[in-house]
């Protein structure tokens, strides 16, 4: 199966050695997005932003992918603050809609950049 590479200008640049997201057949991987401002590579603030921020990021590699946000079918989200969980239910909802997709809430340590939030995505898209 041929993996492609997906690459948007609309979310932040990968600041490691890894892709955006990768498509193999029609599974889309989406890396980790954290709170960047893709123009200026600048964390937002506060936690609230941090959350928005993240779907953005998110849904613009979606869409560069040939997605969006509906389309994920597992969302995994890691806090350095679990006590924030009540606040990225409330925003997420404002992202997705029935049927949610499957997902994790894992608190850790540190995030790059000093972020107080990462997601990460497994989206599926239609075969047709």
């Amino acid at each position: 199966m041929t993996k492609k590479v997906i690459n948007t200008d609309k979310a932040p640049a990968a600041i490691g050695t890894y892709s955006q997201a990768v498509k193999a057949g029609n599974v889309v991987y989406l890396s980790g997005q954290i709170p960047l401002v893709p123009e200026t590579m600048e964390l937002v603030e506060p936690f609230e932003e941090q959350v928005h921020q993240v779907f953005k990021n998110l849904s613009a590699v979606c869409e560069a992918a040939g997605g969006s946000l509906d389309e994920i079918s597992k969302l995994n989200i890691f806090m350095l603050d679990l006590s924030h969980f009540a606040t990225v239910n409330d925003i997420m909802s404002q992202y997705f809609s029935q049927p949610y997709p499957a997902r994790a809430a894992i608190g850790v340590k540190e995030l790059p950049k000093g972020a107080d939030i990462e997601m990460d995505a497994i989206m599926t898209l239609d075969e047709g």
